[in-house]
């Protein structure tokens, strides 16, 4: 049996409660499985707790604290992951948003955070979160909500977006939603700090087909690059990477349509 995988509890919260919760389940002599039994859960997702990559649902962390004695350490920890909204993997990157002077950005399933309404950021992150409760959902909501107010600083940065055809198609919410989404879009896209391309899918395949891209650009400092799927992201740092993910960009506003005919195809699409 291959050894189990080292954590290092001071990288996160989730990282934290993994690590106890790992030295309790062995302190209490119980196999991830034999733990799962008594939840019940599957035991693949204790492993996951363990490995700090999902927190349990309310209930079956009061679950886990009774059965592995922690004395409400475990329901302690977990109040503070829960009142961290944006998860530790995305924290960075917020960090480094707030400072940047310019964000170019490659969505390829989403509009983008900074330019979401609040109906259309509940309902995606609704169903992306089935397990949370409506006030977990609605703390999440807020925090996205908040980070918008880098757009509205006297000197914003500028923000560039290339949406994928498939992010004006895809009706988040409904129609109604959507429709006030894209009229979002078109208001923010007037702005003279936000330019917005759309590349339609007849353009086929193109660099970052594997998920979204931003690259920030920062008055002192170097460039970093974030690429990001539903539940996980990645911030790249090293020169060589990010300086890979900008010739990627440059490809990407090649094959997109010019700003004037992209706001066209935005209409089109909301009138639809």
């Amino acid at each position: 049996m291959p050894a189990p995988k080292e954590l290092d509890p001071s990288i996160s919260l989730p990282a934290l409660y993994g690590v106890k919760l790992r030295k309790l389940r062995i302190r209490a002599g119980f196999t991830q499985r034999q733990l799962g039994d008594k939840i019940p859960v599957a035991h693949s997702r204790i492993a996951q707790f363990e490995l700090g990559k999902e927190t349990p649902p309310e209930d079956v962390n009061a679950k886990l604290d009774a059965i592995l004695g922690a004395d409400g350490d475990l329901i302690d920890l977990w109040g503070h992951i829960k009142r961290t909204p944006i998860p530790d993997w995305a924290r960075k990157f917020v960090e480094y948003e707030a400072k940047a002077t310019r964000m170019l950005k490659y969505m390829a399933q989403a509009v983008p955070g900074l330019l979401q309404t609040e109906a259309y950021a509940r309902a995606l992150l609704r169903i992306s979160r089935p397990r949370d409760t409506d006030a977990e959902v609605e703390e999440l909501v807020t925090a996205r909500l908040e980070r918008q107010a880098i757009l509205e600083r006297s000197a914003p940065p500028l923000l560039w977006c290339i949406l994928d055809e498939a992010v004006l198609r895809r009706p988040v919410g409904g129609r109604a939603v959507m429709r006030e989404q894209l009229a979002h879009v078109l208001r923010m896209a007037r702005t003279p700090h936000v330019v917005v391309q759309v590349l339609p899918f007849g353009q086929g395949e193109h660099p970052v087909m594997g998920g979204s891209l931003t690259l920030l650009g920062f008055e002192r400092g170097p460039d970093v690059a974030y690429t990001e799927g539903s539940h996980s992201g990645e911030l790249v740092e090293t020169p060589e990477e990010v300086a890979e993910y900008a010739l990627a960009y440059d490809l990407l506003q090649a094959k997109a349509l010019p700003p004037d005919e992209s706001l066209a195809v935005i209409r089109s699409a909301m009138e639809e």
